[in-house]
């Protein structure tokens, strides 16, 4: 039975970033009611009514993982890892976006799927055969006409993006060796509780997975978990190491420990969930009273980062301009753009946050290392960084 807990109101699609505020493009910009259920069979965390994903994988697709050096270093380890462990001699990325995963592959052993046109483009210019479709059986059946069985399939947040898990799975089953391995990583719910960072939901994250719904969805494909990490990554995610149930892998002891960890936490119970939601509606609450504290101090608050979890935050929790002058991001294509849903301008970070700007909301939160390395500057003459996770405080030097 699937039970909603959560309600965070009218959202726009996260990725579509308005060239103009005018009558014609706010008239036609996409709205959805975003809530959030919970699977007490499978203990799964959903979107109730998932957007088509055709609406959000276009070719103006605007995420570009490059563009982050903690997501090159993080993409370059894993893949350095994942060759030493598993010496794949034909591997695949479900996913792939602007290759930042595939470069560290030699072009004629990993072929991508990338159903966003203008990032399949990036990654066919750069020699690697890429399909630009959608992750499905019908896809399957193409490559391996063209391609034997894959040793390696790697995804990074991409597989909870897909409404449909069976045909997902399935999929992954008939494309893999009999002892091939299916890593992927997504955000992990264990961590959304923890830090209370519900804006890990939106459009895009159609699931937010945890090793024990993980596990009972995979048994319908014949495929099993047999190692687990919990990674940084994002704010908090999960690296699941997939294979057949009859492949030759063990079940590493991390399983194990992860699953009690999650029962302990309660990750099976619906309790935790309206518990979480109740904390999510008192941030609300205390976010909005420090923005509009502020604005009656007549400080300037930016946000930093045009990020897709910025989004949620902004459109449930009604920040608009007059709370948020503009926000901050070194991503080009996003650079003279409008926030989506609350039309906020968006402006070149390149050059720092600007003298005149007293506090900045982290939308990019899960990147505040490197914020802070990168903003030195603005906390040493006074600036401060406001997060909304684990709850609401303020960051100073």
């Amino acid at each position: 039975m699937k039970k909603k807990f959560l309600n965070l109101l009218k959202q726009p699609i996260t990725n579509s970033y308005l060239s103009s505020i005018n009558k014609s493009n706010t008239k036609n910009e996409y709205f959805y009611n975003l809530s959030v259920i919970f699977n007490t069979q499978n203990f799964l965390v959903s979107l109730s009514k998932p957007v088509d994903p055709k609406k959000q994988y276009t070719d103006k697709y605007a995420h570009r993982a490059s563009q982050s050096f903690t997501m090159r270093q993080s993409f370059k380890s894993v893949a350095n890892k994942l060759k030493s462990r598993f010496r794949p001699n034909f591997s695949m990325e479900i996913g792939s976006n602007d290759g930042v995963f595939l470069k560290n592959f030699k072009k004629n052993k990993i072929v991508a799927v990338e159903p966003c046109l203008n990032l399949a483009k990036i990654t066919k210019k750069l020699g690697y055969k890429t399909y630009p479709n959608f992750w499905n059986r019908k896809l399957v059946n193409k490559i391996l006409k063209e391609k034997s069985n894959f040793d390696l399939i790697y995804s990074a947040n991409t597989i909870s993006h897909i409404p449909n898990l069976k045909e997902t799975f399935d999929a992954i089953y008939k494309s893999l060796n009999d002892n091939g391995v299916f890593v992927f990583e997504d955000p992990y719910m264990g961590s959304v509780i923890k830090m209370n960072s519900y804006d890990q939901f939106y459009d895009e994250h159609v699931h937010i997975f945890s090793l024990i719904a993980i596990s009972n969805i995979l048994k319908k494909s014949k495929l099993k978990v047999f190692d687990v990490e919990l990674l940084q990554t994002h704010g908090g995610s999960t690296r699941f190491y997939v294979c057949k149930e009859n492949a030759k892998y063990s079940i590493n002891k991390s399983v194990k420990n992860l699953k009690s960890k999650e029962l302990k936490q309660g990750l099976h119970k619906l309790s935790t969930y309206t518990k979480f939601a109740s904390r999510v509606k008192k941030s609300k609450y205390e976010l909005l009273e420090l923005l509009k504290e502020l604005k009656k101090k007549s400080k300037k608050v930016v946000s930093y980062g045009a990020t897709y979890k910025s989004a949620t935050i902004f459109n449930y929790c009604n920040i608009g301009n007059d709370l948020i002058n503009y926000v901050l991001d070194s991503t080009k294509n996003k650079q003279g753009k409008f926030t989506p849903g609350k039309h906020i301008l968006i402006k070149p970070s390149n050059n720092g946050i600007p003298e005149d700007v007293d506090y900045a909301f982290l939308g990019a939160w899960n990147f505040l290392k490197e914020i802070k390395k990168k903003e030195q500057k603005f906390l040493k003459r006074g600036g401060k960084f406001i997060t909304h996770v684990p709850k609401i405080k303020i960051i100073s030097l």
